[in-house]
């Protein structure tokens, strides 16, 4: 009876015959009294999981949602189809909230979405306890776990919803989560079902194109053909990292005759919503943006999505893409990218974080996505595996698909060292320390586990520490190794590595480019008398997150002592903190920039702190 029910409320009321793959079976979990788990990807019909249930229950549909702008017009559009729907937020007078609030109490709404924060109010809660609760929604949900793409730290503390509404079913929907993602969702909203829905990822209609960056000049060069040549008066989107760089792009595409438009954060309220006005209502816009454009429009004629800068991730990239081609016809994801931008990327995602494990985390996520980038495989063979959804190439679809004749070297021998690093080390660390016993590096972390000893240790010296970064990326494309990206230092052989291993199949890469080593030059003799150092001839690169953690340690201990970072030990000190990893206080006065009233005043709290990253 109640899928006929369904069924008839699909039709009258949102105007659909047939239900999207994967909508029936949550919606009849749900309409069950399960929690439940949805991964569909975007575009795949999300909000129809809990609006049609919202029509079947007697009682309250509550919608947690992040966007202000994506619940606003989900409302309008519910109340236009004459659902009664409405919503609670910060852009509303306090005479408007009240009587939302009264039509919740007299049972005169169906649907009410909130923000996250909102769901924290103790005057909601006690509204909320006073009428039935049908369904709590959480929309975003990959804004829950710390280990996603787009963490939210109020996001963590929609528990409580659970707390005093315990028999309510939760629906957890999002479009982008992956295997350890997805497990920290449930954990953090107490899913009490183990009832997971998860769609096919690929999305066959969009082709893949990515291409290393060269010059700005030439990189817009090459985006402007792509444009006219395949998509002139047609709608798309443009991301960039910076709000500037979005100005400057829209400013060089409008040169160029096409109708562009610049979106971010900088702007006014009502210039982004007159932009997104523009977006919706015209096909042959292109919008320029930061990555906060488009979640949660709803057009499907966006022909392309492209990126002048290269994602933070790969759950990222996805997320992104899916705004083009909804409709089912031909789209593309076209990009450019380039290792310089990784620093800033870093900086970005490590704004505001002290743990060591969510840093290890992002760095770990924007290997990841380095690794689709410079893969040489069919794209999405390895973007479709990161989201442990099956596939094998060549798709045709993608770049890398449509000149598989493209020379190839044969790094075979060269994988095989580096997962026998993994195997010999019991599959306990990360990259960076493997990477340190393949090249024989003494640090603190190897003879503190005693690694000098593995038959690895130093055989692949001959390599330079980008070389063997980019194998490890390589690798983990190609699946024969698994980083978790849930804060541990685990890194696994899979299935996949066998064949590799056996010499049953050779990995055939593009050619590494192994970059040049930096060298840092040893410190000028001073007045005070310390031990000899050793030539240090090493690239720092991989160190860079223990370079970021010692920075916001010592910032912190400047605020607590009252006193400028750059007083307390300058930048210079903190990267021979990093190389040297001193043990003690008499190895820590040896090195640059460490005096002995500094040593007194800063050196024991320090060595703390370079063991929690050795």
């Amino acid at each position: 009876m109640s899928t006929i029910r369904l069924r008839e409320i699909l039709k009258d009321e949102f105007g659909f015959d047939e239900f999207r793959p994967l909508q029936d079976e949550i919606i009849q979990a749900v309409i069950d009294g399960q929690d439940v788990m949805g991964i569909l990807p975007t575009g795949g019909g999300k909000s129809l999981c809990y609006q049609l249930p919202a029509l079947y229950f007697d009682g309250l549909t509550l919608v947690v949602s992040p966007l202000l702008a994506l619940m606003e017009d989900q409302v309008r559009g519910l109340n236009q189809k004459g659902v009664p729907a409405a919503f609670l937020n910060s852009t509303q007078s306090k005479k408007e909230q009240e009587e939302v609030e009264r039509k919740v109490f007299f049972g005169e709404l169906k649907i009410l979405y909130i923000s996250p924060e909102r769901a924290m109010a103790p005057s909601l809660h006690e509204l909320l306890q006073n009428i039935e609760v049908s369904l709590i929604a959480i929309d975003e949900a990959h804004c829950v776990s710390q280990w996603g793409h787009d963490f939210r730290p109020e996001y963590r503390k929609l528990s409580l919803l659970r707390e005093f509404l315990p028999e309510t079913p939760l629906l957890a929907l999002t479009a982008t989560a992956g295997r350890v993602t997805r497990k920290d969702i449930k954990d953090g909203l107490k899913i009490k079902d183990n009832h997971d829905v998860i769609g096919d990822f690929d999305r066959p209609n969009i082709e893949l194109n990515i291409q290393k960056k060269t010059t700005k000049e030439k990189d817009y060069l090459k985006l402007i053909a792509f444009i006219q040549d395949r998509f002139e008066n047609q709608t798309g989107i443009v991301y960039c990292l910076s709000r500037k760089k979005t100005e400057e792009v829209a400013s060089y595409l409008k040169a160029k005759g096409l109708k562009a438009y610049a979106y971010h954060a900088g702007q006014s309220n009502k210039e982004r919503k007159k932009i997104q006005d523009i977006f919706v209502s015209k096909n042959d816009v292109l919008i320029v943006a930061t990555i906060a454009f488009g979640m949660g429009i709803d057009k499907s004629n966006v022909r392309f999505v492209a990126h002048l800068d290269m994602p933070k991730s790969i759950e990222s990239y996805y997320q992104e893409i899916g705004r083009a081609g909804r409709d089912g016809k031909e789209s593309v994801a076209w990009a450019v990218y380039g290792k310089r931008e990784m620093i800033m990327l870093k900086k970005m995602m490590n704004k505001g974080t002290s743990s060591i494990k969510r840093r290890r985390v992002n760095e770990q996520k924007l290997e990841a996505m380095l690794g689709l980038c410079e893969a040489s495989q069919c794209r999405r063979e390895v973007l479709l595996n990161y989201f442990d959804n099956p596939f094998k190439g060549p798709c045709y679809h993608c770049d890398n698909c449509y000149n598989l004749d493209l020379p190839k070297i044969d790094y075979s021998d060269e994988a095989i060292l580096a997962m026998r690093t993994i195997h010999e080390s019991k599959e306990l660390f990360e990259v960076n320390t493997l990477i340190e016993i393949l090249t024989g590096e003494e640090s603190a972390t190897v003879i503190k586990k005693g690694l000098t000893s593995l038959n690895s240790f130093g055989l692949g010296k001959s390599k330079s520490l980008n070389f063997w970064k980019a194998m490890y990326r390589q690798l983990a494309s190609y699946g024969a190794i698994y980083i978790a990206q849930d804060g541990t230092t685990v890194t696994k052989l899979t299935e996949k590595s066998l064949p590799l291993l056996t010499k049953k199949e050779k990995l055939m890469l593009f050619e590494i480019d192994e970059g040049k080593a930096k060298i840092v030059k040893k410190v000028s003799k001073t007045k005070t008398k310390r031990a000899a150092r050793p030539k240090v001839k090493r690239d720092l690169s991989c160190d860079k997150e223990k370079f970021e953690y010692l920075k916001e340690f010592r910032r912190a201990l400047a605020k607590k002592k009252r006193t400028k970072a750059f007083k307390v030990f300058p930048d210079r000190t903190l990267e021979e903190f990093v190389l040297h990893k001193p043990k003690n206080l008499a190895e820590m006065e040896s090195l640059f920039g460490v005096g002995p009233k500094k040593l007194k005043k800063f050196g024991k709290a320090f060595l703390e702190a370079i063991e929690e990253i050795s």
